[in-house]
């Protein structure tokens, strides 16, 4: 079904005040930062810029926040714009619906897509009560075993919701029929399957169930792993109007939140949730598709750092932690090459001897872990040296086309000055004279645009 919903192009100021009045903001401002009352105000530490001392307040009587550091202020719409990384009517879209406040639409068909996306997210909520439910009963056992020997905590496992589908036709159907959900809004949902012979069908059977949230931590879709030998091992729902595979990150809900320096790309669901048990709440993981443009630039939006006044703004460092078979090496390409798309360039942080950093985690530990995160290896200096692998380089011949190879590579850097530097750095670490490979450079750049 394609998505044909307006956005008005203005909101009564009546409206905008009425949406003020029923998010107060110590409410909103409280559900992402700790906040102490000292006398008629609240403080915190300030979300938007690096501080030890909480020099952020927000002031109920005027419904303002203000922060004494960097001097960012304003109500409680300008924060969410400037939290969430929203604009203006996503804002107040998103405000609107935290309120139960129904905004103004063009059209019948626009009223109409708007309440399919909010049934679908009401079936999805209910459907991840119903996975947890069942993953604590006797007939999820042999999936709460499973995620127990992964290493996963009591904790982790509520906080992320995870669950358990029986291996059953359709008990989650008629669970959500008693709920009054219609079978329209059901198939639309894209947790069941409908065949003549069969009817209607749950699509996860005997899998683990991780929700997947957007990252206003609205449950959109699911993934289950089966428990146990079946194909495919990962199953994901498919898109809906509320679900693009190829355009959301598990965990970045609260990974965009985080205060690290870093934010940490990983494949996997379990990859990201270790990482997350030990601490490490910047990770985000795939959905087991291949990265996207789109994930590109979820990752550019998310890991910008406001400036403070008189600086521009700049982006945290974006580390890649993929497996360290043949296969994650390859999307450890296909992803560095997304992010410098959107002008990202990333490091690699490399797990090995271990497969993934699940298994890292579980036999290093949070502090060699730490240690990798600072060691990560500039992402194009990664991929020169892994193409070293493919070249004797113990032959002239070898090495000479390796360089060449390399060159090819470097001149998709658009910038003069960082092809410039990198240029200068690769000549010294394969002791070739810079002069020399920089004509090797511009050899290329000269065939490229021939």
């Amino acid at each position: 079904m394609q998505n044909t919903m307006k956005t008005p192009k203005h909101y009564s100021d009546e409206l905008i005040d009425e949406i003020k009045q029923k998010n107060d903001i110590v409410d909103v401002i409280s559900s992402c930062v700790k906040l102490t009352k000292k006398g008629s105000n609240y403080f915190g530490l300030c979300p938007f810029h690096d501080e030890k001392t909480g020099s952020f307040s927000v002031t109920p009587r005027k419904q303002m926040f203000y922060c004494f550091g960097c001097h960012e202020g304003g109500n409680v719409i300008s924060f969410i714009q400037k939290y969430e990384k929203m604009t203006f009517p996503e804002a107040i879209r998103f405000l609107a619906d935290r309120a139960g406040i129904e905004l103004p639409e063009f059209d019948a068909g626009t009223r109409e897509m708007r309440s399919l996306r909010s049934k679908l997210l009401e079936i999805n909520k209910e459907t991840a009560t119903y996975y947890s439910e069942k993953l604590w009963a006797g007939s999820g056992c042999e999936g709460l075993d499973y995620l127990k020997e992964r290493g996963l905590t009591d904790e982790t496992i509520h906080g992320f919701g995870l669950g358990f589908a029986p291996d059953s036709k359709d008990d989650l159907y008629r669970h959500l029929r008693s709920k009054g959900f219609n079978d329209d809004a059901l198939l639309e949902s894209g947790l069941f399957v409908y065949k003549e012979k069969r009817g209607v069908t749950d699509r996860f059977w005997n899998r683990i169930i991780f929700p997947i949230t957007d990252p206003w931590h609205k449950i959109v879709g699911f993934g289950g792993r089966i428990v146990g030998e079946g194909q495919p091992k990962y199953l994901n729902s498919p898109e809906t109007i509320v679900f693009d595979k190829g355009g959301n990150l598990f965990g970045l809900d609260i990974a965009k939140s985080t205060r690290a320096k870093n934010l940490i790309i990983c494949e996997g669901y379990m990859d990201a949730i270790a990482l997350h048990q030990a601490g490490v709440d910047q990770a985000v993981a795939t959905l087991g598709t291949a990265f996207t443009l789109a994930h590109a630039r979820m990752i550019e939006k998310y890991s910008k750092i406001y400036a403070r006044e008189g600086e521009l703004a700049r982006h945290k460092d974006v580390l890649l932690c993929f497996d360290s078979d043949n296969a994650g090496l390859d999307a450890v390409k296909r992803t560095l090459s997304k992010l410098r798309e959107v002008d990202i360039r990333a490091k690699v942080l490399v797990v090995k001897p271990y497969k993934d950093p699940d298994e890292f985690m579980n036999n290093e530990g949070i502090e060699e872990f730490e240690k990798r995160i600072d060691s990560a290896e500039n992402g194009f200096l990664y991929e020169v040296r892994i193409l070293e692998d493919e070249y004797d380089m113990a032959d002239p011949s070898g090495k000479s086309q390796f360089l060449r190879d390399v060159a090819a590579r470097l001149i998709q850097f658009d910038d003069p000055v960082e092809r410039e530097n990198y240029t200068k750095l690769i000549a010294g670490i394969y002791e070739i004279s810079t002069d020399s490979f920089a004509e090797v450079v511009k050899n290329a750049l000269k065939k490229a645009s021939a």
